[in-house]
């Protein structure tokens, strides 16, 4: 493999793999505005065996699986079935697919399972609050953003044969030590799914079956690697240090066979490298760390949401009961009459017309989120000051911004000597918020339990308020100071595991940006406890972090 691939032949490789193996490789996640570089993209996916079918975030349970054809059944009355898209193999477009609700994301997760589908989950490539739901992101292999493909480079896809990779790709081998070579990457580059192994295989056997050739080779495994775990990174790897075998002179080290060292260690680091010449610029913030903070339970991007009968998303309907307050969902009611008609007609004899039973009534529901409130704990202690407090500054002042721009709540906590304080108690005011952490002074000790606990108080008080409150932990993990204010390692961690379990226990949603220069194992230790992603970010400057931060957030 000579070198990563520019954006564009990127994209037409993952195309002509996605014609070799669709089904294997799950689907595309595309991220991409209206442009030339899309519309070339998506005109490529005829080369597909399969029927290419578009549907939209709002599409029913009824229309993918199929189910009773309601006008046909009351125009025969008699049962009148379609069929659902599901009903044969396909290739689904999903349009607008960061608006995908749970729900469809599913029964679309269900359809990738079974092998029945394929999935393009088209996102619109902006900053808006939602984004792929991680159940659908997890089972894609393959991620484009076209965002930035200048015109010049777009060219229409080759027009090819894919008939005979297709046909071979069931007799392609794989050399033993690959999987593992693999797995071990991955675990490298903090990716905890074990669906990207195995999609970087299924990437790799495709390849192979493209270069017509019957095994694996290292270039398809380097090349495979680049497509499928870049966009899935949560970390970099943390520069080894020599080890003093290393470092003693080459005539005293016992020589290893030929080619055994090679075969051994050699795979790994090249598979490692493939993967970081490809991660993304800003150091994995618009994606990988967006989306492994996202896999936190219960993390919201716009508030949480609360269901009701009269505004918001539409949500699928429900039985109900006509009680003069929920509205009626007409369609879904005669639905739910219309398998009965015959039946009811022949006990009663000469009365025509619909019969509607109480059983039969569907009431229509909604879902509305509330304000969300975010809620900052910054490290000011001294060893923070002195590394990374001017850059987690930095940081919060720009996602300060577009937290203002989304008009949510702002809270910013500071915490530094023996305490931890409320610098700013919920607002929505940006003038105020960046003249308080402007202000902000460096030095002392680290009172992280302090800092849990008057985030705990913070994210309390706004729940009673109705706002979903979420918590941003930056820190560099050195606590020393108990709650009482005493300099006590031993019982500043026990404070802070405390106050962390109280934390889970509310279940706010909250994410851990370690800044220290070397990750720190306390820090994921504290991350477990709260049942958060911890992101370690040791070279980052200020919009790395805000960046990171913010995609964490809003998922």
């Amino acid at each position: 493999m000579t070198g990563p691939l520019a954006p564009w032949p990127r994209a037409l490789l993952a195309l002509r793999l996605l014609a070799v193996d669709p089904v294997g490789l799950g689907g595309l996640w595309l991220r991409a505005r209206p442009s030339p570089a899309r519309d070339a993209l998506l005109a490529g996916l005829g080369a597909l065996h399969l029927p290419v079918r578009r549907i939209h975030p709002g599409i029913g349970a009824g229309e993918l699986h199929g189910g009773l054809d309601l006008t046909a059944a009351l125009a025969e009355g008699r049962m009148v079935r379609r069929e659902g898209l599901l009903y044969r193999p396909a290739a689904l477009l999903l349009a607008m697919a960061e608006r995908c609700p749970p729900s469809l994301a599913v029964q679309l997760g269900q359809a990738l399972d079974a092998r029945s589908a394929a999935l393009v989950a088209l996102e619109g490539g902006g900053g808006e609050d939602e984004a792929l739901p991680p159940a659908l992101a997890d089972r894609l292999a393959l991620f484009l953003d076209l965002s930035e493909v200048p015109l010049s480079a777009v060219t229409e896809p080759v027009a090819e044969d894919f008939t005979a990779a297709r046909a071979r790709l069931p007799k392609v081998r794989v050399p033993a030590p690959a999987i593992a070579d693999l797995a071990h990457t991955a675990a490298a580059l903090g990716i905890a799914s074990l669906r990207a192994p195995l999609h970087a295989l299924a990437a790799a056997r495709a390849l192979a079956a493209l270069g017509g050739h019957d095994e694996v080779t290292q270039d398809d495994l380097q090349r495979a690697v680049e497509l499928v775990y870049p966009h899935r990174a949560t970390v970099l790897p943390a520069p080894e240090e020599p080890d003093q075998a290393e470092t003693e002179p080459e005539s005293q080290q016992d020589p290893a066979p030929q080619g055994q060292t090679e075969q051994a260690e050699i795979p790994q680091d090249v598979l490692l490298e493939a993967a970081l010449t490809a991660l993304p610029r800003d150091l994995l913030a618009r994606l990988a760390a967006g989306h492994a903070a996202r896999s936190a339970s219960g993390a919201p991007g716009s508030g949480a949401g609360r269901r009701g009968n009269r505004r918001g998303r539409p949500l699928p309907s429900r039985p109900g009961r006509l009680d003069g307050r929920s509205r009626i969902d007409l369609v879904a009611t005669l639905t739910s009459a219309a398998p009965w008609q015959a039946m009811r007609r022949a006990q009663v004899p000469g009365k025509p017309g619909l019969h509607i039973r109480p059983g039969d009534i569907r009431v229509k529901r909604y879902q509305e989120t509330s304000d969300r409130l975010l809620i900052f704990a910054v490290d000011a202690s001294g060893s923070a000051a002195m590394a990374r407090l001017a850059e987690a500054k930095g940081a919060v002042e720009i996602l300060l911004g577009e937290a203002y721009a989304r008009r949510d709540h702002v809270a910013l906590i500071a915490f530094r000597g023996e305490t931890a304080e409320l610098l700013l108690p919920p607002t929505r005011s940006l003038v105020q918020t960046k003249r308080r952490l402007a202000a902000l002074p460096g030095g002392g000790g680290t009172p992280l339990a302090a800092a849990l606990k008057a985030a705990l108080d913070v994210a309390q008080q706004a729940r009673g308020k109705g706002m979903t409150p979420s918590i941003a932990l930056l820190t560099d993990g050195r606590a020393n100071i108990a709650l009482d204010g005493t300099a006590n390692r031993a019982q500043a961690a026990e404070d802070a595991t405390r106050m962390a379990r109280a934390l889970r226990r509310l279940g706010t949603p909250s994410l851990v940006i370690d800044t220290a220069r070397r990750p720190q194992d306390s820090l994921k230790d504290l991350a477990r406890i709260l049942d958060a992603p911890c992101i370690a970010l040791p070279r980052a400057d200020a919009r790395a972090l805000s960046a990171t931060l913010g995609a964490a957030l809003d998922g």
